[in-house]
Protein backbone atom coordinates (compact mmCIF):
# COMPACT_ATOMS: atom_id res chain seq x y z
CA UNK A 1 0.00 0.00 0.00
CA UNK A 2 1.04 3.29 -0.78
CA UNK A 3 1.10 6.99 0.86
CA UNK A 4 -1.43 8.32 -1.30
CA UNK A 5 -4.20 4.67 -0.49
CA UNK A 6 -2.60 4.80 3.21
CA UNK A 7 -3.77 8.70 3.41
CA UNK A 8 -6.86 7.83 1.77
CA UNK A 9 -8.04 4.91 4.10
CA UNK A 10 -6.87 7.34 7.30
CA UNK A 11 -9.21 9.48 6.06
CA UNK A 12 -11.94 7.74 5.51
CA UNK A 13 -11.20 6.21 8.95
CA UNK A 14 -11.46 9.79 10.48
CA UNK A 15 -15.61 9.80 8.47
CA UNK A 16 -16.64 6.64 10.15
CA UNK A 17 -16.48 7.73 13.41
CA UNK A 18 -19.98 6.93 15.29
CA UNK A 19 -22.01 9.88 16.92
CA UNK A 20 -20.68 11.42 19.57
CA UNK A 21 -21.12 10.24 23.30
CA UNK A 22 -23.32 12.32 24.98
CA UNK A 23 -22.61 12.84 29.00
CA UNK A 24 -25.19 11.83 31.07
CA UNK A 25 -25.67 13.07 34.64
CA UNK A 26 -25.39 10.31 37.26
CA UNK A 27 -28.19 9.61 38.84
CA UNK A 28 -26.71 8.91 42.42
CA UNK A 29 -24.08 11.03 43.79
CA UNK A 30 -20.36 9.90 44.38
CA UNK A 31 -19.77 9.28 47.84
CA UNK A 32 -15.58 10.23 47.62
CA UNK A 33 -16.12 13.12 44.97
CA UNK A 34 -18.31 16.43 44.86
CA UNK A 35 -19.84 17.29 42.36
CA UNK A 36 -18.36 20.44 39.81
CA UNK A 37 -21.15 22.73 40.64
CA UNK A 38 -20.95 22.62 44.56
CA UNK A 39 -17.30 23.21 44.45
CA UNK A 40 -17.17 26.41 42.30
CA UNK A 41 -19.29 29.44 42.33
CA UNK A 42 -22.40 29.48 40.32
CA UNK A 43 -22.37 33.16 40.34
CA UNK A 44 -18.94 33.33 37.75
CA UNK A 45 -18.59 34.83 34.58
CA UNK A 46 -18.46 31.34 33.13
CA UNK A 47 -20.97 29.69 34.66
CA UNK A 48 -23.62 31.78 33.56
CA UNK A 49 -21.87 31.67 30.24
CA UNK A 50 -22.14 28.03 30.16
CA UNK A 51 -26.50 28.03 30.96
CA UNK A 52 -26.68 30.93 28.21
CA UNK A 53 -24.57 28.83 24.95
CA UNK A 54 -27.09 26.73 23.20
CA UNK A 55 -25.61 23.38 23.51
CA UNK A 56 -27.87 21.19 22.25
CA UNK A 57 -28.06 23.06 18.99
CA UNK A 58 -24.19 22.15 18.45
CA UNK A 59 -24.82 18.54 18.90
CA UNK A 60 -27.25 18.64 16.78
CA UNK A 61 -25.57 21.21 13.40
CA UNK A 62 -22.62 18.49 13.97
CA UNK A 63 -24.16 15.07 14.59
CA UNK A 64 -24.35 14.78 10.61
CA UNK A 65 -20.43 14.80 10.30
CA UNK A 66 -20.60 11.14 12.52
CA UNK A 67 -21.58 7.61 11.36
CA UNK A 68 -23.85 5.92 13.18
CA UNK A 69 -21.54 3.13 13.80
CA UNK A 70 -17.62 2.77 14.75
CA UNK A 71 -15.81 4.38 17.30
CA UNK A 72 -17.60 6.60 19.57
CA UNK A 73 -16.89 9.92 19.21
CA UNK A 74 -15.93 12.88 21.33
CA UNK A 75 -18.32 14.98 23.16
CA UNK A 76 -19.42 17.80 20.51
CA UNK A 77 -19.70 20.44 23.73
CA UNK A 78 -16.12 19.27 24.85
CA UNK A 79 -14.83 19.78 21.66
CA UNK A 80 -17.02 23.63 20.84
CA UNK A 81 -16.03 24.52 24.83
CA UNK A 82 -12.31 23.94 24.06
CA UNK A 83 -12.00 26.34 20.93
CA UNK A 84 -14.31 28.80 22.67
CA UNK A 85 -11.88 28.55 25.45
CA UNK A 86 -8.88 28.85 23.24
CA UNK A 87 -9.53 31.56 21.82
CA UNK A 88 -11.58 33.11 24.58
CA UNK A 89 -8.05 33.51 26.45
CA UNK A 90 -5.62 33.17 23.30
CA UNK A 91 -4.21 29.80 24.39
CA UNK A 92 -2.82 26.60 21.59
CA UNK A 93 -4.16 23.08 21.30
CA UNK A 94 -1.62 22.37 23.61
CA UNK A 95 -2.28 24.94 26.33
CA UNK A 96 -5.98 24.82 26.30
CA UNK A 97 -6.08 20.99 26.94
CA UNK A 98 -3.75 21.54 29.60
CA UNK A 99 -5.11 24.23 31.58
CA UNK A 100 -8.70 22.52 31.05
CA UNK A 101 -7.25 20.10 33.63
CA UNK A 102 -6.51 22.77 35.92
CA UNK A 103 -9.08 25.30 35.94
CA UNK A 104 -12.75 23.64 37.21
CA UNK A 105 -14.84 26.40 35.48
CA UNK A 106 -12.94 25.47 32.02
CA UNK A 107 -14.33 21.74 33.29
CA UNK A 108 -17.43 22.79 33.97
CA UNK A 109 -18.05 24.53 31.14
CA UNK A 110 -17.39 22.01 29.02
CA UNK A 111 -19.95 20.32 30.57
CA UNK A 112 -17.75 18.10 32.93
CA UNK A 113 -19.87 16.15 36.07
CA UNK A 114 -17.30 16.19 38.68
CA UNK A 115 -13.66 17.34 38.71
CA UNK A 116 -11.32 15.42 36.11
CA UNK A 117 -7.32 14.78 36.66
CA UNK A 118 -6.33 13.49 33.32
CA UNK A 119 -6.63 15.60 30.50
CA UNK A 120 -9.54 15.46 28.19
CA UNK A 121 -7.89 14.62 24.66
CA UNK A 122 -5.17 14.67 22.79
CA UNK A 123 -4.31 18.34 21.32
CA UNK A 124 -4.42 16.72 17.89
CA UNK A 125 -7.99 15.99 18.40
CA UNK A 126 -8.18 19.80 17.93
CA UNK A 127 -6.72 20.04 14.53
CA UNK A 128 -9.05 16.99 13.30
CA UNK A 129 -12.59 18.52 14.95
CA UNK A 130 -11.69 21.85 12.93
CA UNK A 131 -11.22 19.70 9.25
CA UNK A 132 -14.71 18.20 9.97
CA UNK A 133 -16.39 20.98 10.60
CA UNK A 134 -14.79 23.06 7.93
CA UNK A 135 -15.22 26.96 7.99
CA UNK A 136 -18.98 26.73 7.69
CA UNK A 137 -18.51 25.02 10.95
CA UNK A 138 -16.70 27.60 12.17
CA UNK A 139 -19.15 30.36 10.88
CA UNK A 140 -21.89 28.73 12.86
CA UNK A 141 -19.76 28.85 15.72
CA UNK A 142 -19.64 32.53 15.31
CA UNK A 143 -23.36 32.62 14.94
CA UNK A 144 -23.97 31.35 18.36
CA UNK A 145 -21.96 33.83 19.99
CA UNK A 146 -24.18 36.65 18.36
CA UNK A 147 -26.82 34.66 19.65
CA UNK A 148 -25.58 34.52 23.14
CA UNK A 149 -24.52 38.34 22.96
CA UNK A 150 -28.18 39.17 22.59
CA UNK A 151 -29.28 36.74 24.89
CA UNK A 152 -27.19 38.52 27.61
CA UNK A 153 -27.83 42.03 26.46
CA UNK A 154 -24.70 42.53 25.64
CA UNK A 155 -25.01 43.51 22.00
CA UNK A 156 -28.94 44.79 21.19
CA UNK A 157 -31.04 43.50 18.40
CA UNK A 158 -31.06 46.85 17.05
CA UNK A 159 -27.22 47.59 16.84
CA UNK A 160 -27.51 44.85 14.04
CA UNK A 161 -28.64 47.25 12.04
CA UNK A 162 -25.89 49.86 11.58
CA UNK A 163 -22.72 48.43 11.19
CA UNK A 164 -18.43 49.43 10.66
CA UNK A 165 -16.45 47.56 8.24
CA UNK A 166 -13.15 47.04 7.66
CA UNK A 167 -10.25 45.25 6.85
CA UNK A 168 -6.92 44.10 8.08
CA UNK A 169 -4.19 41.21 7.44
CA UNK A 170 -3.71 38.32 9.29
CA UNK A 171 -0.60 37.27 9.22
CA UNK A 172 0.98 33.91 8.77
CA UNK A 173 3.39 32.24 10.72
CA UNK A 174 6.34 32.49 8.65
CA UNK A 175 9.81 33.41 9.06
CA UNK A 176 10.24 36.97 7.22
CA UNK A 177 10.92 35.58 3.39
CA UNK A 178 14.45 36.96 1.46
CA UNK A 179 15.28 35.21 -1.61
CA UNK A 180 18.49 33.46 0.52
CA UNK A 181 16.37 31.51 3.05
CA UNK A 182 13.95 30.53 0.47
CA UNK A 183 16.58 28.76 -1.60
CA UNK A 184 18.02 27.43 1.44
CA UNK A 185 14.63 26.13 2.98
CA UNK A 186 13.53 24.96 -0.80
CA UNK A 187 16.86 22.86 -0.36
CA UNK A 188 15.84 21.38 2.34
CA UNK A 189 12.38 20.57 2.01
CA UNK A 190 13.77 18.87 -1.49
CA UNK A 191 16.64 16.90 -0.03
CA UNK A 192 14.30 15.50 2.71
CA UNK A 193 11.38 14.43 0.74
CA UNK A 194 14.06 12.75 -1.55
CA UNK A 195 15.62 10.45 1.11
CA UNK A 196 12.23 9.59 2.21
CA UNK A 197 11.08 7.94 -0.99
CA UNK A 198 14.45 6.70 -1.55
CA UNK A 199 16.21 8.93 -3.82
CA UNK A 200 20.35 8.65 -3.83
CA UNK A 201 21.17 12.90 -5.03
CA UNK A 202 24.52 13.12 -6.11
CA UNK A 203 24.95 16.00 -3.30
CA UNK A 204 22.75 17.30 -0.91
CA UNK A 205 24.88 20.41 -0.26
CA UNK A 206 23.95 20.41 3.16
CA UNK A 207 26.94 21.74 4.54
CA UNK A 208 27.95 24.24 2.30
CA UNK A 209 24.52 25.57 1.63
CA UNK A 210 24.86 25.90 5.34
CA UNK A 211 27.86 27.97 5.09
CA UNK A 212 26.45 30.02 2.15
CA UNK A 213 23.12 31.56 4.04
CA UNK A 214 25.30 32.31 7.20
CA UNK A 215 27.81 34.00 4.91
CA UNK A 216 25.21 35.65 2.98
CA UNK A 217 23.14 36.90 6.14
CA UNK A 218 26.57 38.80 7.64
CA UNK A 219 27.89 40.02 4.14
CA UNK A 220 24.26 41.78 4.04
CA UNK A 221 24.11 42.95 7.83
CA UNK A 222 27.87 44.32 6.89
CA UNK A 223 26.30 46.38 3.95
CA UNK A 224 28.58 44.39 1.82
CA UNK A 225 25.68 43.48 -1.00
CA UNK A 226 28.26 42.59 -3.91
CA UNK A 227 29.64 39.42 -1.21
CA UNK A 228 25.95 39.07 -0.30
CA UNK A 229 24.61 38.52 -3.83
CA UNK A 230 27.14 36.22 -4.53
CA UNK A 231 26.84 33.88 -1.61
CA UNK A 232 22.79 34.68 -2.61
CA UNK A 233 23.48 33.47 -6.30
CA UNK A 234 25.56 30.44 -4.65
CA UNK A 235 22.42 29.11 -2.84
CA UNK A 236 20.38 29.22 -6.19
CA UNK A 237 22.95 27.23 -7.62
CA UNK A 238 22.50 24.36 -5.24
CA UNK A 239 18.52 24.57 -5.42
CA UNK A 240 18.58 24.23 -9.37
CA UNK A 241 21.46 21.08 -9.05
CA UNK A 242 19.10 19.16 -6.73
CA UNK A 243 16.05 19.95 -8.56
CA UNK A 244 17.27 18.44 -12.20
CA UNK A 245 19.10 15.69 -10.06
CA UNK A 246 15.84 14.55 -8.36
CA UNK A 247 14.12 14.79 -11.90
CA UNK A 248 16.62 12.22 -13.49
CA UNK A 249 16.76 9.91 -11.07
CA UNK A 250 13.00 9.96 -10.26
CA UNK A 251 10.78 7.45 -11.62
CA UNK A 252 7.01 8.44 -12.30
CA UNK A 253 5.91 7.03 -8.83
CA UNK A 254 8.28 8.87 -6.86
CA UNK A 255 8.07 12.35 -9.19
CA UNK A 256 3.85 12.13 -8.42
CA UNK A 257 4.76 11.91 -4.81
CA UNK A 258 7.15 14.95 -5.22
CA UNK A 259 5.03 17.09 -7.38
CA UNK A 260 4.01 19.50 -5.51
CA UNK A 261 6.78 20.44 -3.95
CA UNK A 262 8.71 20.31 -7.02
CA UNK A 263 6.24 23.06 -8.32
CA UNK A 264 6.96 25.07 -5.06
CA UNK A 265 10.53 24.83 -5.73
CA UNK A 266 11.00 25.33 -9.65
CA UNK A 267 8.48 28.74 -8.74
CA UNK A 268 11.06 30.06 -5.81
CA UNK A 269 13.90 29.16 -8.19
CA UNK A 270 12.60 30.80 -11.56
CA UNK A 271 10.60 33.86 -9.73
CA UNK A 272 12.21 37.85 -10.37
CA UNK A 273 11.83 40.27 -8.00
CA UNK A 274 9.21 42.31 -9.91
CA UNK A 275 7.10 39.31 -10.21
CA UNK A 276 3.61 39.11 -9.35
CA UNK A 277 2.30 36.01 -7.61
CA UNK A 278 5.43 35.05 -5.91
CA UNK A 279 6.14 32.08 -3.14
CA UNK A 280 7.25 33.41 0.05
CA UNK A 281 6.90 30.48 2.19
CA UNK A 282 7.61 26.67 1.35
CA UNK A 283 5.28 25.19 3.71
CA UNK A 284 2.91 27.97 3.26
CA UNK A 285 2.48 28.84 -0.31
CA UNK A 286 -0.61 30.90 0.12
CA UNK A 287 1.36 33.50 1.75
CA UNK A 288 0.52 36.83 0.51
CA UNK A 289 2.58 39.87 0.31
CA UNK A 290 -0.14 42.94 1.42
CA UNK A 291 0.52 46.58 2.33
CA UNK A 292 -1.58 48.34 4.02
CA UNK A 293 0.52 51.72 4.41
CA UNK A 294 1.74 51.52 7.82
CA UNK A 295 4.84 53.27 8.63
CA UNK A 296 6.10 50.34 11.25
CA UNK A 297 5.17 47.65 8.95
CA UNK A 298 5.54 48.04 4.84
CA UNK A 299 4.90 44.88 4.13
CA UNK A 300 2.65 42.23 5.82
CA UNK A 301 2.93 38.39 4.61
CA UNK A 302 -0.39 36.76 5.33
CA UNK A 303 -4.36 37.48 3.63
CA UNK A 304 -6.35 39.96 3.96
CA UNK A 305 -9.65 39.94 6.36
CA UNK A 306 -13.16 41.29 6.59
CA UNK A 307 -14.11 42.49 9.45
CA UNK A 308 -17.87 43.86 10.65
CA UNK A 309 -18.95 45.15 13.68
CA UNK A 310 -21.60 46.66 15.39
CA UNK A 311 -21.53 50.76 15.34
CA UNK A 312 -22.19 50.66 19.34
CA UNK A 313 -21.17 47.86 20.90
CA UNK A 314 -18.46 47.03 18.64
CA UNK A 315 -19.95 43.12 18.81
CA UNK A 316 -17.97 41.48 15.73
CA UNK A 317 -20.96 39.92 13.74
CA UNK A 318 -19.07 39.12 10.75
CA UNK A 319 -15.21 37.98 9.91
CA UNK A 320 -13.95 36.01 6.63
CA UNK A 321 -10.63 35.53 5.06
CA UNK A 322 -10.02 37.48 1.62
CA UNK A 323 -7.47 35.48 -0.48
CA UNK A 324 -6.07 37.35 -3.61
CA UNK A 325 -5.58 40.83 -1.79
CA UNK A 326 -8.71 42.06 -3.37
CA UNK A 327 -9.87 45.61 -3.04
CA UNK A 328 -11.82 46.50 -0.33
CA UNK A 329 -14.57 48.45 -2.20
CA UNK A 330 -15.01 44.92 -4.07
CA UNK A 331 -15.27 43.47 -0.63
CA UNK A 332 -18.19 45.12 0.98
CA UNK A 333 -21.02 42.85 -0.62
CA UNK A 334 -19.54 39.76 0.73
CA UNK A 335 -18.70 40.81 4.08
CA UNK A 336 -22.29 42.07 4.16
CA UNK A 337 -23.94 38.80 3.14
CA UNK A 338 -22.20 37.00 5.66
CA UNK A 339 -23.68 39.29 8.66
CA UNK A 340 -27.16 38.50 6.97
CA UNK A 341 -26.69 34.68 6.99
CA UNK A 342 -24.96 34.82 11.10
CA UNK A 343 -27.64 37.59 12.07
CA UNK A 344 -30.98 36.70 9.62
CA UNK A 345 -31.33 40.68 8.21
CA UNK A 346 -29.35 42.64 6.25
CA UNK A 347 -27.76 45.67 8.02
CA UNK A 348 -29.57 49.48 6.60
CA UNK A 349 -26.00 51.41 7.36
CA UNK A 350 -22.91 50.47 7.24
CA UNK A 351 -19.61 52.90 8.15
CA UNK A 352 -16.70 52.43 6.30
CA UNK A 353 -13.13 53.94 5.73
CA UNK A 354 -11.79 55.48 2.28
CA UNK A 355 -10.60 52.57 0.74
CA UNK A 356 -14.78 51.41 -0.04
CA UNK A 357 -14.93 53.60 -2.58
CA UNK A 358 -16.50 52.51 -5.22
CA UNK A 359 -18.41 49.26 -3.89
CA UNK A 360 -20.86 49.86 -6.01
CA UNK A 361 -23.80 48.51 -3.66
CA UNK A 362 -27.61 50.55 -3.84
CA UNK A 363 -29.23 47.85 -1.12
CA UNK A 364 -28.38 50.16 1.76
CA UNK A 365 -26.65 53.15 2.94
CA UNK A 366 -22.69 53.12 2.97
CA UNK A 367 -21.64 55.84 4.46
CA UNK A 368 -17.65 56.96 3.98
CA UNK A 369 -14.89 58.56 6.16
CA UNK A 370 -14.61 61.83 5.66
CA UNK A 371 -18.12 62.77 3.67
CA UNK A 372 -20.12 65.92 3.99
CA UNK A 373 -23.25 65.93 1.81
CA UNK A 374 -26.80 65.06 3.57
CA UNK A 375 -24.58 64.15 6.70
CA UNK A 376 -26.62 65.12 9.92
CA UNK A 377 -25.66 65.20 13.34
CA UNK A 378 -26.38 61.51 13.98
CA UNK A 379 -24.57 60.33 10.97
CA UNK A 380 -21.45 62.36 12.10
CA UNK A 381 -21.75 60.64 15.72
CA UNK A 382 -21.38 57.53 13.75
CA UNK A 383 -19.29 57.94 11.27
CA UNK A 384 -17.23 59.25 14.89
CA UNK A 385 -17.98 56.02 16.29
CA UNK A 386 -16.42 54.37 12.70
CA UNK A 387 -13.28 54.76 14.38
CA UNK A 388 -13.81 52.21 16.97
CA UNK A 389 -13.52 49.35 14.51
CA UNK A 390 -9.33 50.15 14.87
CA UNK A 391 -9.32 49.13 18.25
CA UNK A 392 -11.33 46.05 17.80
CA UNK A 393 -8.44 44.84 15.62
CA UNK A 394 -5.83 45.84 17.94
CA UNK A 395 -7.83 43.37 20.26
CA UNK A 396 -8.06 41.06 18.16
CA UNK A 397 -4.52 40.56 17.34
CA UNK A 398 -3.47 41.34 20.50
CA UNK A 399 -6.08 39.60 23.04
CA UNK A 400 -6.83 36.68 20.43
CA UNK A 401 -5.10 35.18 17.85
CA UNK A 402 -5.50 37.14 14.81
CA UNK A 403 -1.83 38.39 14.82
CA UNK A 404 -0.07 34.82 13.76
CA UNK A 405 -2.04 32.01 12.05
CA UNK A 406 -0.52 29.07 12.67
CA UNK A 407 -3.54 27.17 10.94
CA UNK A 408 -2.20 25.59 7.80
CA UNK A 409 -3.60 26.32 4.37
CA UNK A 410 -6.16 28.78 2.86
CA UNK A 411 -8.74 26.25 4.90
CA UNK A 412 -6.97 27.37 8.36
CA UNK A 413 -6.94 30.87 7.03
CA UNK A 414 -10.77 30.88 6.94
CA UNK A 415 -11.14 29.07 10.16
CA UNK A 416 -8.57 30.91 12.29
CA UNK A 417 -10.50 34.36 11.30
CA UNK A 418 -13.62 33.43 12.46
CA UNK A 419 -12.52 31.84 15.38
CA UNK A 420 -10.96 34.86 16.35
CA UNK A 421 -14.06 36.75 15.70
CA UNK A 422 -16.00 34.45 18.30
CA UNK A 423 -13.65 34.87 21.00
CA UNK A 424 -13.38 38.62 20.82
CA UNK A 425 -17.74 38.48 21.68
CA UNK A 426 -16.58 35.67 24.36
CA UNK A 427 -14.43 38.00 25.42
CA UNK A 428 -16.93 41.06 25.74
CA UNK A 429 -19.71 39.00 27.18
CA UNK A 430 -17.93 37.43 29.87
CA UNK A 431 -16.91 41.26 30.82
CA UNK A 432 -20.52 41.93 30.80
CA UNK A 433 -21.41 39.51 33.02
CA UNK A 434 -18.34 40.09 35.33
CA UNK A 435 -19.67 43.72 35.71
CA UNK A 436 -23.32 42.69 36.03
CA UNK A 437 -22.19 40.39 38.78
CA UNK A 438 -20.03 43.28 40.48
CA UNK A 439 -22.87 45.77 39.85
CA UNK A 440 -25.61 43.28 41.67
CA UNK A 441 -22.95 43.22 44.79
CA UNK A 442 -22.93 46.88 45.19
CA UNK A 443 -26.66 47.31 44.47
CA UNK A 444 -26.85 44.58 47.67
CA UNK A 445 -24.38 46.22 49.63
CA UNK A 446 -26.29 49.59 48.99
CA UNK A 447 -29.37 48.06 50.16
CA UNK A 448 -28.35 46.45 53.31
CA UNK A 449 -26.43 49.98 54.27
CA UNK A 450 -30.01 51.73 53.62
CA UNK A 451 -31.64 48.94 55.79
CA UNK A 452 -29.14 49.68 58.86
CA UNK A 453 -29.18 53.19 58.56
CA UNK A 454 -33.16 52.97 58.78
CA UNK A 455 -33.18 50.51 61.31
CA UNK A 456 -30.95 53.11 63.51
CA UNK A 457 -32.62 55.63 62.91
CA UNK A 458 -35.81 53.97 63.82
CA UNK A 459 -34.59 52.78 66.81
CA UNK A 460 -33.24 55.98 68.07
Amino acid sequence: MDLQELRSVTVASLQIRMQPRQPESSRHDDMFRMKLEQLINQRHELCRLARVIDWPSCAAQFGALYAEQGRPGIPVRLMVGLHYLKHAFNESDETVVARWVENPYWQYFCGEEYFSHRLPIDPSQMTRFRQRIGASGCEWLLALTVRAGLDTHTVKPMSLSVVNVDTTVQEKAIAFPTDARLYHKARLALVRQAKKVNIELRQSYTRVGKWALAKQGRYANAQQMKRAKREQRKLRTYLGRVIRDIERKADPGQLEHLSRLLAIAKRIHQQQRHDHGKVYSVHAPEVECIAKGKAHKRYEFGVKVGIVSTNKESFVIGMHALPGNPYDGHTLAGSLEQVQRITGHLPSEAYVDRGYKGHGLETLKVWIAGAKRDVTAAIKRKLKRRNAIEPVIGHLKSDGRLGRNFLKGELGDAMNALLCGAGHNLRKILNRLRLFCAQRKLDLFALLDTLLRFRSLTNF
